[in-house]
């Protein structure tokens, strides 16, 4: 008899299989009303403790001085992640249609399933662990926060077209291994650039052909292709993510100049 793991490792095989003619996989986050929310939370307690295991626990030990986040301005900058309503018009601009088939890697949603109107109206073919997976083939999981994410990373390195709304880790990594595996198609979303296109498209001073022009002619030069990393030796903070672009792995057969070119 098969393990649990076995069992959601087939089960999530299978429905790739069915679906990689057309497949995506995008990693939608919450957005910017999370922003909201943990601003909320930030304004009202002075000092923060580091590290919590509940929001009980925020005031009590003063580790972190009082941070004030303005959420519409984090937004502007691109520091946010894009919202499921963000997404599907950034999709329909890339030129996705109704029968792509999409995986959503990601946790639970803030606000749950009506986040999701606008997203699974645009693009029907939605479907996420959960949905794919018997509740109790999920529940072996589900207590474990690393193990359900294997799940969401494993479909998210075989997708023909991978897609983060955010760049936290797990969508670097997601990408660092799409890059070794041949270069996946991988599109990274300017979301500074695409937040003041939505903005302007939902004021009406932007029409769909024209909003739709701008995001695919933004992204035209983001497909990852191979390139060196960044490195900063003064500002590591500010360098390209090593398992984002491990090019030095890439390179362990070949030229690395053949590879990547007369980069700088």
């Amino acid at each position: 008899m098969s393990s649990p793991k076995a069992k959601a490792q087939d089960v999530l095989q299978r429905w790739m299989r069915r679906s990689y003619a057309n497949m995506m996989g995008c990693f939608v986050k919450a957005g910017d009303d999370v922003v909201n929310k943990c601003s909320d939370v930030i304004a009202s307690c002075p000092l923060l403790l580091k590290y919590s295991n509940s929001s009980n626990d925020a005031c009590i030990i003063p580790w972190w001085r009082e941070k004030e986040i303005i959420s519409e301005e984090r937004r502007s900058q691109g520091l946010c992640p894009l919202t499921p309503e963000e997404a599907a018009l950034v999709l329909r601009a890339l030129g996705f249609g109704r029968k792509t088939h999409i995986y959503i890697a990601a946790g639970e949603i803030y606000g749950g399933e009506r986040r999701l109107v606008q997203l699974r109206a645009a693009f029907p073919l939605i479907v996420k662990k959960e949905t794919l997976l018997a509740r109790d083939d999920l529940q072996h999981f589900q207590n474990h926060s690393s193990q359900m994410a294997a799940l969401d990373f494993m479909v998210s390195v075989a997708s023909n077209t991978f897609i983060p709304t955010y760049d936290g880790n797990m969508a670097k990594l997601v990408e660092g291994y799409r890059r070794y595996s041949g270069f996946k198609k991988t599109i990274l979303l300017d979301r500074k650039k695409v937040v003041e296109l939505v903005d302007m498209h939902q004021n009406g001073s932007l029409h769909w052909k024209e909003f739709a022009d701008a995001v695919r002619e933004v992204h035209e030069k983001r497909i990852v292709k191979p390139t060196r990393r960044r490195v900063i030796l003064d500002k590591p903070k500010e360098e390209d993510y090593f398992y984002a672009n491990p090019y030095e792995c890439l390179c362990e057969e070949t030229n690395c100049d053949d590879l990547l070119g007369q980069l700088p």
